[in-house]
C-alpha cells in the first residue's frame, strides 16, 4: 500500500481533492447483504461473504486517500434477535475472518480494534479478538474499528455506569463529569470522531451507530448495497464530503474569516 498522497486525483470530477478535505476517521453502516444475496436467489451468508470482499477494497481505498480510521458497522447489538441460524453462521464468518484476514491487516501495517459488548461472543471469537489487538497495536497506517455486539445506546450507558462508579469511589465528584470527559469514555474514546458517516442500500437512519460520536458527521446516502459498495462509489462519498462545510454552529463568514487569518 502506498503511501497517502498530499492531494487526490479523482477521476470523476477531474479535480485533485486536497489533503486537508479528506476526512480523518468514515464510519459506515454496511447495509444490504441479505437483499443482495436474496436478489441473486443465493442463501443470505453468501451475501455477507459478499461483503467481506467489499470491506477489503474500502480498507485499501481508506490507505490510498490517507484515511486514518475506519469504523465498520459489522454486527449491531440488536441483531442477536435474527434467526438462530442466521447468527450462527455470522459468528462462524466473524471467527475465519479473524483468522483469516489478522495476518494481511498486519502485513499492511493495520491496526485492529473491535468495540461492543464482546462477552456475548464465544470465547473462541474472544480469544481471537484479543490475539488479533494485540498483534496489530502498534499499526499506524489505518485504524479498522469493528463494531461489533455493539450499539450507539449500550455505548453511552456504560459510559455513564463507568463515570458514575468513578463517583461512587470518590474517585471525581459528579461536577467533573464535562463533555470531553464522557466522550473520553465511551468506546471510540482515544479516537477521533467520525467526519463521514456512509449508509449504503438505500436506508436513511443511523440505526444504534455511533449516536454521540456522530453528532457533527457528514451523511451520505449510497442506494448501492454493501457487496455492490466500491472504489468507485467510495471515491463518490470522499469527493462529495470534500465538497462541504462544516460550519459547528458558526457561520459560514466566520469560518472564510478563520480561513484567512
Amino acid at each position: 500500500m502506498a503511501e497517502p498522497p498530499a492531494s487526490h486525483s479523482t477521476a470523476e470530477s477531474g479535480t485533485e481533492i486536497p489533503a486537508d478535505r479528506i476526512p480523518r476517521h468514515v464510519a459506515i453502516i454496511m447495509d444490504g447483504n441479505n437483499r443482495w444475496a436474496k436478489k441473486r436467489h443465493l442463501p443470505g451468508i453468501a451475501g455477507h461473504r459478499a461483503g467481506v470482499e467489499a470491506v477489503r477494497k474500502v480498507i485499501e481505498a481508506c490507505s490510498e486517500y490517507g484515511i486514518r480510521v475506519l469504523t465498520l458497522f459489522a454486527f449491531s447489538s440488536e441483531n442477536w434477535k435474527r434467526p438462530a441460524d442466521e447468527v450462527s453462521a455470522l459468528m462462524d464468518l466473524f471467527l475465519r475472518a479473524l483468522q483469516r484476514e489478522v495476518r494481511k491487516l498486519h502485513k499492511h501495517h493495520i491496526r485492529l480494534k473491535v468495540i461492543g459488548d464482546v462477552s456475548s461472543f464465544s470465547p473462541a471469537i474472544q480469544a481471537r479478538i484479543r490475539e488479533a489487538e494485540a498483534l496489530t497495536a502498534e499499526n499506524a497506517r489505518v485504524t479498522l474499528v469493528i463494531a461489533a455486539s455493539y450499539g450507539g445506546q449500550w455505548d453511552i450507558v456504560q459510559a455513564a455506569q463507568t463515570l458514575a462508579e468513578a463517583v461512587r469511589r470518590g474517585e471525581m465528584a459528579p461536577e467533573d463529569i464535562t463533555e470531553d470527559r464522557f466522550e473520553a469514555t465511551l468506546s471510540t474514546g482515544e479516537l477521533p470522531s467520525p467526519d463521514l458517516l456512509i449508509r449504503t442500500s438505500g436506508e436513511h437512519r443511523i440505526s444504534n451507530f455511533l449516536l454521540w460520536q456522530c453528532a457533527y458527521s457528514e451523511l451520505y446516502f449510497s442506494d448501492l448495497l454493501w457487496p455492490d459498495f466500491g472504489p468507485e462509489e467510495f471515491r463518490r462519498a470522499i469527493v462529495d464530503y470534500s465538497q462541504r462545510q462544516r460550519r459547528y454552529g458558526k457561520t459560514s463568514e466566520q469560518l472564510e474569516a478563520e480561513s484567512t487569518c
